[in-house]
């Protein structure tokens, strides 16, 4: 037995993070029975803040109500004892939490510096035994101890509404100190002062003046401290960046002289905005080089890397003094030639006046969205390996994973992936490359059950979020921070405020947003039951409707056909919900009770005003349908119409999606949780437009905005907004992880999982697995080509947790080597499942597949010969199957022909013929 992976706060060895609510995780390696569990938390000098004493082991975690002091390294011990004993530690510190700073604002009075810079040189006399540095300025800084970077994080502060808080981060600067030492703070404008928004943006939201604060506290062996302050002993001048900002990239001219240093204002500026910081780190997580030197058919050298991506440039300056190169950068080419229309007005370069002196070069205060690079203004041949692309995301680990025997559906899974990389950057961004990259609190809503470590991200962006509804009156604005826009108050977008916090509580059992944001949950509804013009149902206020649905009836509208009062209120009701069950978890019973009579009058309403009693729904869309199943809108016994309806729905729009960001998430769930699973396959494996498929077979290696941004000859939509990098429809990776891995449902962090997947046969090989705090749970499936096609499982539990094993198809089990009762709990250790499905999961020709595909099939043509004549015309006329008809069925074509006439008896046989034949690449 051995403890591992302790987390603080989900969180490794987190230095100077918000320390409220503060939980502690671990997992157990090994499979021997754990009876206790013991926690200590000690000061390093040694003082015990909190013993949990020895208690029965129930759970892999500790939530720890000890009273912590500011600027502490804490110790925590995690003991486990059964047959055998086990021990694991690790450590955090405090930040300044609310101790009063010392330090000073200090600015330039020039406020229109593009870089300014702050430098103290200071002496230490003695043996130093740990030095921390609390720091942050405005608009993002960088900070330098004696020429080397402090911290491996970039865009420090993050995004935040600077007006209400600010984070302060913590550095261990132990190391970097000698006995003389040169601090040196640099500040470019940002989120903060830079120009930020739509149509052309706004420049000095938060600010008109770049400024910086520190604190550098110094303890030394014999236990003295002594700290450097920022106050008008620093001085100040501007640096080498010439101009820069978030949309417009960077200018750098390396041959300035950095000189005329002045004394530093000290500004008195309100330190009550400092906070401790919840934002991760946005660091380097990988380095992608060029796999590529294109020269176009202009007359570019554009290099490819291969991948979409968020992030820096950097390259190796080989150029004499004087040299000025321009890197520009895109997402794809347009008839072989660089392209960038579709960042709109953002300029995303980088320019840099070379000093003749060779190294690497980058950018400091911005970031980029994009796969190609565009070089002008060398002198010398490009050399490919002298540039490189660092990868920036906030510090969250990957979680999960899933991989399967089609290449283009792993590409797809990739390219979603890549999508939530590139948008959660401090806040979760639509998009990381044009004049937008804004927190967007609708595409963030949906998304929000992803395949990483997002919690702290998450529980950061919440803090967004509650910082604009209390200036809202409980009101959501659009995107947090706003960034001086103070619309918002839509559906989806504004239950961000809810499903967030929730859907984090669900997928990490930890309460810790719910706590922080329950005030502003209940807030948000209370806004909308304030706004609506009919009660119980959310009306008469603006919606984005189903934004970039395919169903409108107005060409160019995006926000689709779905009834956009029914939408919200919908969402009015599972909002309202989410609220009450927040209220139960709380043990807040009297919210409970009136948010769940408010919810159950909302649901009444909106059944009254769109479902008959029949179950029939008033609108007919495939977003209408997938809403009413998944927020269980009709009663149980009332589903299985509406979900028949639903495939009716998506038969006559043949068999594609047509949704747009409300429905998307949820049309394959619904499928596959009422008895439809090979028909959300079908949808899910499509390879035309529209389908996710689409996107991969053009080449694109991360997620689109539109489900065509890109058309299927190679160019750009010419409707606009046409990101190449949004995640929003990626959302279907929920479903693949329910329905095709098979993690069901869980519970208290993935303590308990129900495993049920759904087989199919066009994915015969499924891997993957989720890592939570107990643990890898690891999955494998084969549907084996043998006569009786057995499927195949492969299963690890980790420690802790309890797997529930509901396979399809079958009673029995056989489980490593024992037969057993399907439905079984199993414990932590390696499984072996294998079974004789009731079906065999080949797929078969049915009476809804086209005549063309039937005629493709020469073994199928012969036996259907032999039962009818009805393909002799086919056979005598091959062209016309690339015409309307050859897509339409056999009962389509009779219906519209009556000079076919195929009588009713001979279609029987027919369909018999059809339904006992394995399709062609089956049988292969």
């Amino acid at each position: 037995m051995k403890v591992t992976n302790i987390q603080i706060n989900h969180m490794t060895e987190p230095i100077g993070f918000n320390s409220s609510d503060l939980r502690v995780e671990f997992a157990l390696a090994g499979t021997t029975k754990t009876d206790f569990k013991k926690q200590v938390v000690n000061t390093a000098a040694g003082e015990t803040v909190y013993d949990s004493g020895l208690i029965a082991y129930d759970n892999n975690f500790f939530e720890i109500p000890a009273d912590l002091k500011p600027r502490t390294h804490y110790d925590v011990e995690i003991n486990v004892s059964g047959k055998e004993e086990a021990k694991g530690t690790t450590f955090f510190e405090t930040g300044k939490m609310n101790e009063t700073w010392t330090a000073k604002w200090i600015a330039n009075d020039n406020k229109d510096l593009q870089n300014t810079l702050f430098k103290k040189d200071f002496s230490l006399k003695g043996d130093i035994k740990s030095a921390r540095l609390y720091i942050t300025g405005l608009g993002l800084y960088e900070a330098y101890l004696n020429d080397e970077k402090i911290g491996d994080e970039y865009l420090t502060p993050g995004s935040t509404a600077y007006d209400k808080w600010v984070e302060v981060q913590t550095y261990d600067v132990t190391k970097q100190l000698k006995e003389n030492n040169e601090i040196l703070i640099s500040t470019g404008d940002g989120w903060y002062k830079g120009n930020i928004g739509f149509n052309g943006g706004q420049t000095n939201i938060y600010g008109d003046q770049h400024m910086a604060i520190a604190e550098l506290h110094v303890e030394y062996e014999d236990g003295h401290e002594e700290v450097i302050n920022t106050d008008d002993s620093w001085q100040t001048t501007s640096g080498r960046i010439t101009k820069s900002g978030i949309y417009y990239g960077e200018d750098y001219d390396a041959t300035i002289e950095i000189k005329d240093w002045h004394v530093a204002t000290e500004l008195d500026k309100d330190t009550s905005v400092l906070k401790d910081r919840l934002s991760l780190p946005v660091t380097v997580h990988e380095d992608l080089k060029p796999v590529e030197l294109i020269h176009t058919p202009k007359g570019e050298e554009v290099l490819d890397l291969g991948q979409n991506h968020a992030g820096l440039l950097a390259f190796y300056n080989r150029e004499p003094k004087g040299t000025k190169i321009t890197l520009q950068v895109g997402e794809i080419l347009q008839e072989g030639n660089f392209y960038r229309g579709n960042l709109r007005e953002a300029r995303a370069a980088f320019t840099y006046i070379s000093n003749g002196k060779e190294g690497w070069v980058r950018p400091h205060f911005t970031y980029y969205g994009f796969r190609y690079v565009k070089v002008t203004g060398n002198t010398k041949p490009i050399n490919v390996d002298d540039f490189r692309a660092p990868v920036l995301y906030s510090d969250m680990q990957e979680t999960g994973n899933v991989e399967t025997d089609n290449k283009l559906i792993n590409r797809l899974l990739k390219n979603i992936q890549w999508g939530q990389k590139s948008n959660f950057i401090d806040v979760p961004t639509d998009c990381p490359q044009r004049d937008e990259r804004l927190g967007w609190t609708g595409d963030a809503d949906i998304f929000s059950n992803t395949n990483m470590n997002v919690f702290e991200f998450f529980k950061k962006y919440a803090k967004d979020m509650a910082v604009e509804q209390e200036d809202h009156d409980g009101m959501l604005t659009m995107y947090a921070p706003k960034m001086g826009v103070d619309d918002g108050g839509a559906a989806i977008w504004g239950d961000a405020a809810t499903f967030i916090p929730w859907n984090m509580y669900k997928a990490y059992g930890d309460t810790a947003i719910l706590k922080q944001n329950y005030n502003e949950m209940k807030a948000w509804v209370d806004w909308i039951t304030k706004q609506t013009k009919v009660p119980n149902l959310w009306v008469g206020c603006f919606q984005f409707g189903d934004w970039l649905a395919l169903d409108g009836d107005v060409s160019g509208l995006p926000t689709g056909k779905t009834d956009e009062d029914y939408i919200a209120s919908v969402y009015y009701y599972a909002s309202s919900n989410i609220v009450a069950q927040t209220a139960k978890v709380l043990g807040k019973d009297e919210d409970a009770k009136k948010y769940q009579k408010q919810a159950e009058q909302i649901l009444q309403a909106v059944r009254d005003e769109y479902i008959t009693e029949n179950g029939r729904l008033a609108i007919d869309t495939q977003t209408a349908y997938a809403l009413a199943l998944y927020f269980n809108l009709v009663p149980e016994d009332k589903k299985s119409r509406v979900a028949k309806d639903l495939v009716t729905r998506l038969h006559k729009d043949n068999d594609h999606l047509k949704t747009g960001f409300v429905g998307t998430p949820f049309v394959n769930q619904v499928l596959s949780q009422n008895g439809y699973h090979k028909l959300a396959m079908k949808i899910f494996m499509q390879e035309d437009f529209p389908s996710w498929l689409y996107a991969v077979k053009l080449g694109a290696t991360t997620v689109w905005e539109r489900w065509n941004s890109v058309k299927a000859d190679g160019s750009m939509n010419p409707e606009g907004m046409n990101s190449l990098n949004h995640y929003s429809i990626g959302a279907v990776m929920e479903w693949v992880y329910r329905y095709v891995l098979g993690i069901r449902e869980h519970e208290n962090g993935y303590q308990r999982i129900e495993f049920a997947p759904m087989f199919d046969y066009r994915l015969k090989h499924v891997k993957g697995h989720y890592d939570s705090s107990y643990g890898r749970f690891n999955v494998e499936y084969q549907i084996e080509a043998d006569e009786k096609h057995t499927i195949k499982v492969s299963l690890n539990v980790p420690y802790g947790a309890v797997v529930k094993v509901n396979l399809p198809g079958t009673e029995k089990i056989t489980i490593n080597g024992e037969e057993k009762n399907n439905g079984l709990e199993l414990t932590a250790g390696h499984y072996e499942i294998s079974y004789i499905p009731i079906h065999d999961y080949i797929e078969r020709y049915t009476e809804a597949t086209p005549v063309k595909v039937i005629m493709s099939d020469q073994e199928l043509v012969a036996k259907i010969d032999e039962v009818s004549d009805v393909l002799k015309v086919f056979e005598n006329d091959p062209n016309g199957l690339q015409g309307p008809m050859g897509g339409m069925t056999l009962a389509k074509i009779n219906e519209i022909n009556p000079a076919i006439n195929i009588p009713a008896e001979e279609f029987e046989k027919i369909n018999a013929v059809l339904v006992s034949t394995p399709i062609e690449s089956e049988r292969k």
